[in-house]
């Protein structure tokens, strides 16, 4: 569902308007857990810092790919981040490398290569380098789901979201600055999608370091459950953009989400 709504948006104004607004309207909506964001130590600030610097790359990366590709072959390729959380929860976490784990990693494997295998099934013309930049941008969202498994042992979900939100914001808009890219307010007059997007991504966000703070949860489990949504992102490539090959995305989707579902068990 996110995806579809960052296509809409885009469609309206450029990468980086979406995101500086995006991650704006994000701080704004959290500025009431400003009253405990204090109560954190150097270690955790510079873990969010870190945090947000791999985040501010992935989205840069990953909103321009939404742009350029196919949605519905977008959808199949984010779920490469499962690849990479597999592999990082294993060497940082010291999650288990389980024989099913292993069949699961090599479902996914096989559902990423047959989706770029079929003649115009990794999309119509679409440019390799946006493939690359999904890829990249997977990587890095793993590298942030590890770090909110670390950083929710200790931590409030309301203080590690108010510092992620507000050095994202910083961030954009420095890029802005040094970039002298020019943004309008009268953006989210015509693009009520950014706002919308915005609701979306700190309800979904609170959830996830809600359920990072769990001793027991797994990273492995919660991509699963973020990624099932691929199914609605494929269809909706198909209704709102008349995308081709919809039924053989959906089956490589269903390959993955298989190898999900067997790597959690």
């Amino acid at each position: 569902m996110r995806e579809l709504i960052k296509k809409q948006a885009l469609a309206r104004s450029s990468v980086m308007e979406v995101l500086f607004f995006y991650t704006l309207i994000g701080f704004i909506f959290v500025l009431p857990e400003m009253r405990g964001a204090f109560d954190i130590t150097a270690k955790q600030l510079a873990l969010t810092f870190v945090k947000s610097s791999v985040i501010f790359a992935a989205w840069i990366l990953s909103f321009k790919a939404v742009e350029k590709l196919p949605l519905g072959l977008y959808g199949v390729m984010d779920l490469s981040r499962v690849l990479f959380a597999t592999l990082l929860s294993v060497t940082f976490l010291g999650e288990y490398f389980t024989a099913m784990r292993a069949a699961g990693f090599a479902l996914v494997l096989l559902g990423l290569v047959l989706v770029n295998l079929k003649k115009g099934g990794a999309g119509e013309s679409a440019p390799a380098k946006y493939i690359v930049m999904t890829v990249v941008s997977c990587f890095l969202n793993s590298v942030s789901e590890i770090l909110d498994k670390i950083l929710m042992r200790d931590m409030a979900s309301g203080t590690l979201q108010f510092w992620y939100m507000l050095f994202m914001t910083l961030m954009y808009a420095a890029y802005l600055a040094a970039t002298r890219t020019k943004v309008s307010i009268k953006t989210l007059k015509t693009n009520y999608w950014i706002i919308i997007l915005s609701v979306l991504f700190i309800l979904g966000d609170r959830a996830l370091f809600i359920a990072n703070g769990i001793a027991d949860s797994k990273v492995i489990v919660m991509t699963l459950i973020k990624q099932a949504s691929v199914i609605v992102t494929i269809l909706g490539g198909r209704i709102f953009y008349k995308e081709k090959n919809t039924l053989y995305r959906l089956v490589c989707a269903l390959v993955i989400v298989a190898g999900i579902v067997v790597a959690a068990v």
